[in-house]
């Protein structure tokens, strides 16, 4: 499809004429719109946009969208949807009174996770990241990130970074790779954990680097996993061959891993459920960009990242899905817009600045995604007849998404 063109939008969202920086603060409470707007698509790429008085005449694709919202696709920067198989025992014994490190110290957690992926190809493992690709991308995310980290060896961390260099070239949507082999110390190595560490950094590292098989490195920064000076290494040494840091901290503890990030240029820090007010002044003076993961909090039953006042310190807040088999089987941004809204207090205006932009900044694709921004890849969400932007968290149970538009291609509708 050439040109394709939305017409009698009803309101046309994230409007903005750069378009290649987090918003921040009080910034975050507002989504510039155009009402009665139109969007005009050529190859794959937003070429204009306006309100229906300077309307162009209509190409031979066209999209009447009366009543509808227009807005770019969600940018979802953390997830791990790469895995063997679901871990629905586990959440059930969560509901028997189990919490998250009880179930990891029986061996069921990450490690659960590992020993199942060892005994599955990666043709298997193409196959059911694909179809969870598919269900999120109808959901309207149009950008994600996907980490390793349930290989804990060579050849099955390797193996989980070629599934997913493999889902980067072969599906429509953006996909960004992240090396965590750090994201817990193997039973076998338990007794020996520099050994482990060695693995990662003389093993791991040179092998991802010569295949090209990352974009970035993280690590799992807290108690009873990656201390702040084990977190350093590794980051250190991934920086050596070309990665990027982002870190997994403030999840349970607050051990100064905000801190490390912060130190190494991280992108971004995610989880952030536990929060002092050193870390809140530490990233305000930074450039890294604090992540929350309102629905691992929701599965879970732990605190939700202080989403409010990261916002009130003048943060850039982003928001993400955490996507994975034992703290968030879900890569639903929209319910993710809800939580954030009921449980975090954000303005839908904030959680949409969240998922968008800020989401595109944390993966480091603003200058293609993010926003309606003249120039930018056409990924586009058309919502059915509503309201406002009020109702997609408010209608927390209905999926209110008609089309989902993927570089100027219709994938649903």
């Amino acid at each position: 499809m050439s040109a394709l063109l939305i017409k009698n939008i009803k309101q046309l969202l994230q409007v903005r004429e750069e378009g290649k920086s987090p918003i921040r603060g009080k910034e975050m409470a507002s989504v510039p719109s155009i009402d009665n707007a139109w969007v005009l698509v050529k190859h794959g790429i937003i070429k204009d946009f306006g309100s229906m008085d300077t309307c162009p005449e209509d190409p031979n694709a066209v999209i009447d969208a009366s009543g509808k919202l227009v807005l770019p696709a969600w940018c979802d920067s953390h997830t791990h949807l790469v895995f063997a198989d679901t871990r629905e025992d586990e959440f059930v014994g969560r509901i028997k009174g189990l919490s998250y490190e009880q179930i990891a110290a029986a061996g069921g957690g990450i490690l659960n996770s590992a020993k199942k992926l060892a005994d599955k190809s990666e043709t298997e493992l193409i196959a059911s990241a694909t179809l969870r690709l598919n269900e999120i991308m109808h959901l309207g995310t149009g950008a994600v990130e996907i980490k390793s980290g349930y290989g804990l060896s060579v050849a099955a961390e390797l193996k989980m970074l070629r599934v997913i260099k493999h889902l980067k070239e072969n599906h429509p949507l953006t996909v960004k790779a992240t090396f965590l082999g750090a994201h817990a110390i193997p039973a076998e190595y338990k007794q020996n954990r520099e050994e482990y560490i060695r693995l990662i950094i003389e093993e791991m590292l040179p092998a991802i680097a010569e295949e090209g098989l990352a974009d970035y490195i993280d690590v799992f920064c807290e108690t009873n996993y990656f201390t702040t000076e084990e977190t350093s290494s590794i980051l250190m040494a991934g920086i050596k061959h070309g990665l990027k840091p982002k870190i997994h901290v403030n999840q349970f503890n607050a051990i100064g891993g905000i801190q490390v990030g912060i130190e190494h240029n991280a992108i971004s820090v995610d989880h952030l459920e536990v929060m002092t007010d050193k870390d809140k002044k530490d990233l305000a003076a930074s450039n890294v960009i604090p992540t929350a993961l309102p629905s691992c909090s929701f599965f879970l039953g732990i605190p939700y990242a202080p989403a409010r006042e990261m916002i009130e310190a003048g943060l850039p807040l982003c928001l993400a899905t955490d996507y994975n088999p034992g703290s968030t089987p879900s890569g639903n941004i929209p319910f993710v817009l809800s939580l954030a809204c009921l449980r975090m207090k954000l303005l839908p205006e904030e959680a949409i600045n969240a998922v968008t932009m800020n989401g595109a900044c944390a993966m480091e694709v603003q200058h293609e995604l993010g926003s309606i921004t003249k120039g930018k890849k056409a990924n586009l969400i058309i919502t059915k007849p509503i309201n406002s932007i009020n109702n997609i968290p408010y209608s927390f149970g209905s999926n209110l998404i008609d089309q989902v538009i993927i570089d100027g291609q219709i994938m649903m509708g």
